[in-house]
């Protein structure tokens, strides 16, 4: 098993004295050398992910460098191998360019141009992997029962259990929060998990149908019912039958509908415009609204019954300041989709990026990280955007907290990141950060951290 502390590079030329030579200046630069003799028995030991790169002389006996890089990028195309040249052979390092080398060098070559050439790789490298090992849990994700909802914090740790428990029983729900915290995705992870997870989910916009139509959108209406009724339609409950209407922005709904909705909630029946006869309706109904119905009841705004009957169970969902630590993991999960989706590398997340993320008030929420984290991928992959360019100039919400505070969220962050980064493995933490072990503990200590819960392959 290789170092974790230490990338392992393949080194493979018939010459003992080049293996020797470049084996100890890598040594001595924090790599771990695995010296061959030949081809043939460097690929007997390339094992799939091999998280690190390959050096190998060109003109060997046996299988040749060319012939050994077109075999390494059938089995991995992802895999950096650098080809050593003879001197002045300029035409072949054209041609192994060309067949998908990642870099030559020329011989006589100076120590250092190795080590940069390698450290190149081995970070290609460690992207590759990375963003391979996301797009596996993302198609994992995909396959799993309804939306994934991101997050370590104790907030969204109470919030997927309460979801996964309202999910499993025949209840209406009202679902409150702000502008873009993501009240679509959990009445669809209520949906999903739930034993209606197979039939429609129906979602209107109270506020995005005009006044005139939505009484007919909602419950349908017979054939001559009003003018321009030519047929019979029907609506969104009916449509729903044994599944899910979400209901969003339902502050929005007309006094004179919410009469209509309080008696369908009520009787479990719909009577479409034009009819007398009762529709019976087996659905369950998800609200969401980003008021306090309860101050909009009590202004007249909203109807009081109406209210009393939605609120059986109400479920808050937190604004993303609300839960600041798991920003920069939203962030990395929207980026991998949106990397994943427009077939792009997804750019790192450094330490400046982490800071503009978390000095964001983010007023959006979810909705706006989403929105920068594909902007970010499309742009970074042109224009080298940097997060803290995207973010100028927007007010931070962290300056009402003291300076202690902001550095131990910043602090947690970073190493909430690195331990998802690295699957929880404490040794490749320690040389990313830069830490000594013992003090990597107590931090992680300090911070309620647990390696082993990076480790799982599914979270929450």
């Amino acid at each position: 098993m290789h170092d974790q502390a230490a990338p392992p590079v393949m080194i493979i030329d018939d010459e003992p004295h080049l293996r020797i030579t470049a084996g100890q200046t890598l040594e001595l630069a924090g790599y771990a050398p695995e010296p061959h003799a030949s081809a043939e028995a460097a690929l007997e030991h390339l094992a799939p992910d091999f998280p690190g790169v390959v050096v190998s002389d060109i003109r060997m006996p046996g299988m040749d460098g060319m012939t050994l890089l077109r075999e390494v990028r059938s089995r991995d195309p992802d895999l950096p191998v650098i080809l050593i040249t003879g001197h002045g052979d300029i035409s072949t390092a054209v041609e192994a360019m060309r067949d998908g080398a990642w870099d030559f060098l020329e011989k006589p070559f100076a120590g250092e141009r190795l080590v940069e050439v390698v450290r190149r790789g081995v970070e290609k490298r460690r992207l590759s992997l990375e963003n391979r090992r996301l797009k596996a849990e993302l198609e994992a994700q995909q396959n799993a029962p309804g939306p994934r909802m991101v997050g370590r914090t104790e907030t969204m740790q109470r919030l997927a259990s309460m979801v996964q428990r309202i999910s499993q029983v025949e209840t209406d729900v009202l679902l409150f929060g702000e502008t873009g915290a993501g009240k679509d995705l959990v009445a669809r992870a209520i949906h999903e998990r739930s034993r209606r997870g197979g039939r429609p989910f129906v979602a209107i916009n109270c506020g995005a149908v005009p006044e005139s139509i939505i009484e007919s959108e909602l419950f349908g209406h017979e054939k001559g019912a009003f003018t321009g009724a030519v047929e019979r339609r029907i609506g969104k409950f009916e449509h729903a039958e044994g599944g899910t209407v979400f209901l969003d922005e339902i502050e929005s709904m007309p006094l004179a509908l919410q009469v209509k909705l309080l008696r369908v909630l009520q009787e479990r029946c719909v009577e479409r415009l034009g009819s007398n006869v009762p529709v019976p309706l087996d659905i369950r109904v998800i609200a969401a609204t980003k008021v306090d119905l309860k101050v909009a009841a009590e202004a007249g705004r909203f109807r009081e019954d109406l209210y009393y009957r939605l609120n059986v169970v109400t479920l808050p969902i937190p604004a993303l300041r609300e839960r600041r630590e798991d920003i920069p993991l939203l962030f990395q999960h929207f980026a991998v989709v949106a990397a994943n989706r427009s077939e792009l590398e997804c750019p790192p997340l450094d330490a400046a990026g982490i800071s503009a993320l978390l000095a964001h008030d983010w007023p959006g929420n979810v909705r706006e990280l989403r929105n920068l984290a594909e902007r970010y991928v499309l742009l970074g992959a042109t224009c080298d955007y940097r997060l803290d360019a995207l973010l100028e100039g927007v007010e931070s919400d962290t300056g009402d907290m003291a300076l202690p505070q902001q550095v131990e969220l910043f602090e947690k962050s970073l190493i909430s990141q690195a331990l998802a980064r690295h699957r929880g493995r404490i040794s490749e933490i320690c040389e990313q950060l830069g830490l000594p072990r013992k003090t990597l503990y107590d931090k992680l200590k300090k911070y309620g951290l647990k390696a082993e819960d990076y480790r799982q392959s599914a979270e929450p």
